[in-house]
């Protein structure tokens, strides 16, 4: 029978609470802020649509950060404290997207706002791509279970992320709510280039 590593569960176990705190408090931020005569109407619901778009964005942001955390965490076995400080800073990141997506939805075509929201998810990013990276070069860090293919694709994504931020940041400078849209574009990107590197995949398996 396989003996526990408490230090990797209780990583794991504190990353999905801060996580799990920092989705919900997104929440908080939706609210209506004035009605004409106390009586709610749909335009005033419609009028808080930068809200619900910076909530929607957030909510899938974190919640496609975790689920890349999740993967990472299926396939390694042991951390040290390296990795630790990687994981705090992830999640330093974390906690710091709902202020983000506040002042998106404040300030939604300034490009103040986009420009620290970008940074904000490119720093996520760059964490996540250390944690992998560290882990995925020390074999005795990973499951015997995982092959060459699946390595590389993980990094594919890590670095897909990073370059979808950088990108958001160039573009806040000149077009704000482009940048935005851009940062929404991030899944249909992973799958046009999984496809492109299908064969580097395939390649990294042999």
């Amino acid at each position: 029978m396989e003996e526990k590593n408490l230090q990797l569960e209780r990583l794991v176990f504190f990353c999905d609470a801060v996580v799990a705190i920092a989705i919900t408090l997104l929440a908080f931020n939706l609210k209506i802020e004035h009605t004409v005569d106390g009586h709610l109407r749909f335009t005033d619901i419609f009028n808080q649509w930068k809200v619900f778009a910076a909530f929607l964005l957030s909510f899938f942001n974190i919640a496609n950060y975790w689920k890349a955390h999740h993967t990472f965490f299926v396939h390694i076995k042991k951390i040290d404290e390296k990795m630790l400080w990687y994981n705090i800073l992830w999640l330093l990141f974390i906690v710091l997207l709902p202020f983000s997506t506040t002042l998106v939805s404040t300030h939604f075509f300034d490009t103040p706002a986009i420009f620290i929201y970008s940074l904000n998810i490119l720093m996520i990013a760059l964490f996540q791509n250390y944690i992998w990276d560290y882990a995925s070069v020390k074999p005795e860090y990973l499951k015997d279970t995982i092959d060459k293919g699946t390595v590389y694709q993980i990094r594919l994504f890590c670095n897909l992320d990073m370059i979808n931020g950088l990108i958001a940041i160039a573009v806040s400078f000149f077009f704000p709510a482009i940048a935005f849209l851009l940062l929404f574009t991030k899944l249909p990107l992973i799958i046009i280039a999984r496809l492109f590197f299908k064969d580097a995949i395939r390649g990294g398996r042999k």
